[in-house]
């Protein structure tokens, strides 16, 4: 029996892409969090949709839920929201997965309704707890839409890349 290589690199780079996301929010924490915007890197996002889409990975809720409670840990200090939140997603996603063939196209749009769900099911979080205060459309104008410009880039930079890496090492 032999045994798959995506079982070792699956969850390096779950965090490797959880790195990245904090280290590129770090390095351009500048243009992305000004009076007017508020940019959120979502690529832990992309790199479980196209696991799911392209890669056939073992556990992968369990590691969701282990990337998310590091991301709580070390981006949010609320223990349990990005904790449920990216399990939650991946759950979602399979089940959206299986309805559609998987293209770049269907992917992208996949991933972009992934993150407009997970970013409003985190400011709805927020909201309730008092840890902000920004009406909706504030949050659609300034949150929301920039992170999705940046992560639809993001998309496109890393799509190819990601899906060769899955398809060969799956």
């Amino acid at each position: 029996m032999r045994i798959s290589k995506m079982r070792y690199f699956f969850p390096i780079g779950t965090f490797l892409f959880l790195f990245l996301d904090g280290s590129l929010s770090h390095l351009f924490a500048p243009s992305f969090f000004t009076s007017s915007t508020s940019v959120e890197s979502r690529l832990i996002l992309l790199w479980l949709v196209l696991g799911i889409c392209y890669g056939k990975v073992d556990h992968l809720l369990a590691w969701s839920a282990v990337a998310g409670l590091f991301f709580d840990l070390f981006y949010t200090g609320v223990l349990g929201i990005f904790t449920l939140l990216l399990p939650f997603m991946v759950y979602l996603t399979r089940n959206i997965v299986t309805f559609f063939n998987r293209s770049f196209i269907v992917v992208l749009l996949i991933y972009l309704i992934d993150i407009t769900i997970l970013t409003t099911l985190f400011y709805w979080v927020n909201a309730l707890i008092g840890f902000t205060s920004a009406s909706a459309v504030t949050f659609i104008a300034r949150t929301l839409g920039p992170t999705l410009a940046y992560n639809l880039a993001g998309y496109v930079i890393l799509y190819w890349p990601l899906k060769i890496f899955f398809e060969k090492f799956s």
